[in-house]
């Protein structure tokens, strides 16, 4: 009786249940660690003003560009199942370092700008990296059929992470500081090495004839260290996907910034910004889980990959539409909370299913540089633009960013014409890549 509720209602077979169990507690492990940590980006980052923003973004666009290098070395030379928990590890000592230089800082009673501009930094990097590694990880154990079905509802483990991790700093941020929070962020991260544990062993068991073309895989990908960028360029779909996360990190970075510069303007405290922040990350996340739990399956079915990917654009045209006329502070927290939500919701699982339809080096390494460097180099080129024309004011700005938001609508619902293109010629993987060079070479 619980297996054919959980299939009426979630899509979840039998079967899948233990392996749908451990990645949605593996989700909300990586998001809530995160999500515990983000409004202390946010707050760390109106402390530095809004004129250095463009230098943060920067700097974290640098980064990305050698972290992103690096990782493609590490997935080249060594195996997914030997890899992948030493990502998160490494990233549990990072957080560990800036809890002891915090509070150094504390007790030293020294200035913490320049140690929140480096924690900044690293945190614009930790975010993507653990996100897009756990959707490579998935698009790699689970077929584009168990996709459609499923990447909703793992999903909602990821945003019930992120409705915990700000709820927890809420409650504690007035009695241990920020600081302290930092440890127990870097436990959550532990538990995803767990789950990954427990998931590579399901695959083993579930899918042993395949074993070879799976995560838990004895050998390296192979490739080279710049496979995923020489990847996305030779591909119309990649390139596609990549123009997407620029438009929406430009217009991602307009509202960040005027969320910055209002609350900048009309809250003094840290910490009553850090709960600002968390609240709206909380509300954010209540909506999202509601979307990837009920509505986001059976939108992929009736809808489409393409309108399913295409709802946060639409809304984006709306959104900077109205922004236009209400550039207060409320509008803007609404209108970011709406399109995160819907992006959790809608976007990001139509997103990562578009990969079910790749080669596993793709999955890991083109889509690790498009959710990393491309992502970065829209906040780069975001931050840069909205400060030069900061002039025109946020009405001034927002009519001119429709344009782009009209133009993600078109690419998205390309994207997903080409999708079931893809998914309905049952070409092999290399005559689709060479297909896509020869397109690309025409056009």
């Amino acid at each position: 009786m619980p297996y054919k509720l959980l299939e009426r209602v979630l899509g979840v077979e039998k079967r899948e249940t233990v392996a749908v169990a451990w990645s949605f507690a593996y989700f909300f492990c990586v998001l809530s660690s995160y999500y515990m940590l983000r409004p202390i980006r946010e707050m760390l980052g109106v402390a530095s003003g809004v004129t250095t923003v463009p230098v943060l973004f920067t700097s974290t666009f640098l980064a990305m560009i050698a972290a992103t290098t690096i990782f493609g070395w590490v997935a080249s030379k060594f195996p997914r199942r030997v890899f992948l928990p030493w990502v998160y590890a490494f990233f549990v000592l990072n957080i560990l370092f800036f809890y002891g230089a915090f509070l150094w800082a504390e007790a030293s009673a020294t200035d913490f700008v320049w140690i929140g501009r480096v924690f900044f930094v690293w945190i614009s990097i930790f975010n993507l990296f653990v996100v897009s590694v756990f959707w490579s990880f998935m698009a790699d154990i689970y077929t584009r059929e168990q996709g459609r079905r499923l990447f909703g509802v793992i999903s909602a483990g990821g945003s019930i992470g992120a409705l915990a991790g700000p709820a927890v700093t809420i409650h504690l941020v007035d009695i241990i500081g920020f600081e302290r929070l930092l440890p127990l962020s870097a436990a959550l991260l532990l538990g995803s090495i767990v789950c990954i544990g427990r998931l590579r062993r399901w695959v083993e068991r579930a899918q042993a004839k395949d074993v070879a073309e799976t995560a838990a895989a004895p050998k390296p990908l192979g490739g080279s260290a710049f496979a995923g960028m020489t990847h996305v360029f030779r591909s119309r779909y990649f390139i596609a996907i990549s123009v997407v996360s620029v438009l929406a990190s430009l217009l991602g970075t307009a509202l960040y910034m005027f969320m910055n510069a209002l609350v900048g303007e009309t809250i003094a405290d840290a910490d009553a910004r850090t709960k600002l922040f968390a609240y709206l990350d909380l509300g954010t996340g209540m909506l999202t889980v509601v979307f990837q739990l009920l509505v986001v399956r059976h939108a992929v079915r009736k809808l489409g990959l393409g309108m399913t990917f295409a709802l946060m654009p639409l809304l984006s045209v709306v959104g900077f539409a109205l922004l236009a006329v209400h550039p207060t502070l409320l509008f803007v927290a609404v209108l970011q909370a709406l399109r995160r939500a819907v992006g959790f919701g809608f976007s990001k699982p139509a997103n990562d299913m578009l990969y079910s339809v790749v080669t596993p080096e793709e999955k890991y390494k083109a889509k690790n540089f498009i959710d990393t460097a491309v992502y970065r180099a829209g906040d780069l080129v975001g931050t840069w633009t909205i400060r030069a024309v900061w002039g025109l004011g946020m009405t001034g700005i927002a009519l001119a960013l429709l344009p782009f938001a009209i133009l993600w609508v078109l690419i998205a619902l390309w994207l997903g014409r080409e999708y079931r293109r893809r998914a309905r010629s049952g070409r092999t993987i290399e005559e689709q890549r060479k297909h896509d060079e020869r397109a690309l070479e025409s056009t």
